[in-house]
Order: structure tokens, then C-alpha cells, then sequence
């Protein structure tokens, strides 16, 4: 997709904070440009399309019910359907997963149009989320199949709680983006970030409650320490909101969650604001 620059404000780099979100909304179209190409070109010449964003977490629900269900023997939430548990977790972790992949290497995958004209780069990693958020729309349409099974063959319904489930996932963005922004500054300078990022997400699959419950934790003397992990309280936090009104909700899991990530967006945006101005040096 071609971006024309030609009715673009001129902007200078190095701008006090006020102008710099000024400016970031100003560009605004520019964000949905750079959001829509990545879209089509996520899914340009392939067979099946879009319905990759079903049969991905699909299939990591199989693996993990196979494994954790059927082999491990681990329980579910109390009066949550395995399954529901289990598309849940993969939904929100590949939510967070992906955009932080995106996010890492959103300025390096775009060096041309840095090196070529002045514009928040915030913009960019802000943008690449999109195609992650639609994965995760498409994804979630299938789980509404899935409630209905269940609802005819054992009763499960949603409850109040699914009104908090925005909040979880505009916390999954936050996550994301306030790891993603700090890898995504180091990967300009050293491109290692590139090969470092998927084995964290890799590791972070298994030492995550994704295809289990921290239900199993509890027992553990390390339970505090393992709630510590900031994707603990967003993965538990997202399956209460589809869970019926009976299940308890974990502040345990949820505060340190809360917290980790607010810090961590808080400081990435300062650092990518200091480092902003370098990158054309290295790309």
C-alpha cells in the first residue's frame, strides 16, 4: 500500500511531551494506513485466509487438552467446561503473544519509511497490534459455538461478569505493548531481540496458566512468587469473565498484574522517547 506524504504537517523530532501526543493524533490516519496494510498483507496469497486466526488456536487447544486433560490430569476452573478453559487461555495468550511480537518488530520491519520522513514512530507499534486484535475477534467467534454446546449439554451460561472482559483485553494490549516497546527499542540496536523474543513466548506458554488453572498452584509454597507473573492475573482475569457468577475472582493474581503492567507501559514509552531520535542511526 502507497502512503502519501504530501498533505502531511511537517514535523520536527524532539518535541516536548504535550506536542508529541498532539502530534500522534494528528497522524492518526496515517496509524490506520500502516494498521490495514498489515492486515492484508498477513493474509495475501494464502489458501484458507483468514481462517487461520480459527485453526491456530483451535489447534493449540487440541495439543493442550491432550496433554494437561487427558495425560497430566490437571483440573479445570470450578464450573467452567475444559474446553472453554482451556480456548480461553489460548485466545488471550495468543492475543498477547502475537502483539508482542508485532511490537518488537515493528520499527525494524519499517526502517524505509523511517529513514525517509519524521513522524511519531510511536505510531508504528501502536498500529501493528491491529492484525492481532483481529485474530483474536475472528478466534473469539468461535468460542460462541463452543458456549452453546456446552450450554445445551451440561447448562453453562455467562454471567455478569462477562462486562469486565473489554477490560481484560485492553489490559493484554497494555502488557504487550509495555514489554514489546522495550524489546522493540533493543532489537534496532541488536537484532538478537529478533530470535530472543519467540523463545520467551515460547518458555512464557508453558509457565503460563494457558492450558491450565492456577487452581493447581494453589497448594504450591511458591504460589505468591508464580502470581508475581504479570500474565497470571490477565490470563485468570479473562477466564472469570466467562465463567459463571459462582467462580471467585483472584486478587492475588490480579493486583500484581495490574501493577507490573502499568510500570512496565509507564517506562517504555519513556525510554522508547528517549531512544526514538537514534533509531535512523542503526536501521
Amino acid at each position: 500500500m502507497k502512503i502519501d506524504y504530501s498533505k502531511s504537517t511537517i514535523i520536527e523530532a524532539g518535541r516536548t511531551q504535550k506536542y508529541y501526543w498532539s502530534e500522534i493524533w494528528k497522524f492518526k490516519e496515517l496509524m490506520w494506513i500502516l494498521a490495514m496494510r498489515d492486515v492484508t498483507v498477513r493474509y495475501k496469497q494464502t489458501v484458507i485466509g483468514i481462517a487461520w486466526s480459527i485453526v491456530r488456536p483451535l489447534s493449540n487447544m487440541a495439543v493442550g487438552f491432550f496433554v494437561f486433560n487427558k495425560i497430566a490430569g490437571l483440573p479445570p476452573e470450578p464450573g467452567v467446561p475444559i474446553l472453554i478453559t482451556i480456548y480461553s487461555g489460548t485466545l488471550i495468550w495468543n492475543f498477547f503473544s502475537n502483539s508482542l511480537q508485532s511490537i518488537n518488530n515493528s520499527i525494524v520491519h519499517n526502517a524505509n519509511l523511517i529513514s525517509k520522513v519524521y513522524f511519531p514512530r510511536l505510531i508504528i507499534s501502536i498500529s501493528s497490534v491491529f492484525v492481532s486484535f483481529v485474530d483474536f475477534l475472528i478466534g473469539f467467534s468461535f468460542l460462541i459455538p463452543i458456549m452453546i454446546y456446552y450450554w445445551f449439554r451440561s447448562g453453562f451460561s455467562l454471567s455478569w461478569h462477562i462486562v469486565f472482559l473489554p477490560f481484560f483485553l485492553i489490559l493484554g494490549y497494555f502488557a504487550a505493548f509495555g514489554f514489546g516497546l522495550i524489546l522493540a527499542v533493543l532489537n534496532v540496536k541488536f537484532r538478537d531481540f529478533s530470535q530472543i523474543t519467540p523463545f520467551l513466548i515460547q518458555f512464557g506458554y508453558f509457565a503460563c496458566p494457558v492450558n491450565y488453572t492456577t487452581l493447581k498452584i494453589q497448594g504450591y509454597w511458591w504460589y505468591d512468587i508464580y502470581c508475581l507473573n504479570p500474565l497470571v492475573g490477565l490470563i485468570d482475569g479473562f477466564r472469570w469473565s466467562l465463567a459463571p457468577a459462582s467462580m471467585e475472582f483472584r486478587w492475588e493474581s490480579f493486583i500484581p498484574s495490574v501493577c507490573l503492567i502499568s510500570i512496565a507501559t509507564y517506562f517504555s514509552i519513556y525510554y522508547f522517547r528517549k531512544k526514538e531520535n537514534t533509531f535512523v542511526d542503526y536501521i
